[in-house]
Order: structure tokens, then sequence, then C-alpha cells
């Protein structure tokens, strides 16, 4: 919406917490990043499935992970995700 706009993000998510809308998603934590190392590197559970469970996005998921040094699973291969 902001670049439709040609506004900032923080512009937008501003009008939106005015207006009452409910963000999709929050901000990851480091507590949350915590909980997604150890739910991917050892349990094995899929970045798409940490983000739901986090209610946060794979995308924003797999770079704090990496940044972590989490080694990262080929996304195709299901045999550990639970």
């Amino acid at each position: 919406m902001a670049e439709r706009f040609g506004v900032k993000r923080q512009t937008v998510s501003a009008i939106r917490k005015r207006n009452g809308v409910t963000p999709r998603w929050r901000r990851i934590t480091e507590a949350n990043i915590d909980e997604a190392e150890r739910l991917y590197a050892h349990q094995g559970m899929s970045t798409a499935r940490i983000a739901d469970r986090l209610r946060g996005d794979p995308e924003t998921v797999r770079p704090h992970l990496r940044k972590r040094g989490v080694q990262m699973r080929d996304p195709h291969d299901r045999t550990q995700q639970t």
C-alpha cells in the first residue's frame, strides 16, 4: 500500500492502527527467534509452520535463522518436518 500511494510504510501502519485495523503479523522478538531456532533446528519444523505458530511470515523467520547461523534445509525436503 505504501508504494502504491507513495508514502512510507510507517504512515500506512499508523493510519491502519488509527482506524482499528488489526495487523496480520507481529514484529518478531528475540524470544520468538529463540523459539523459531529451537523448532526449526531441534524439532525439524518448517519455517512456514513456525511462522504460523508465531503469527509471522516465513520470509521474516528465515533471515533471522540464517543470521543466527542455523543451517537451512532444502525447503522441498519434507522428511524431517513435523
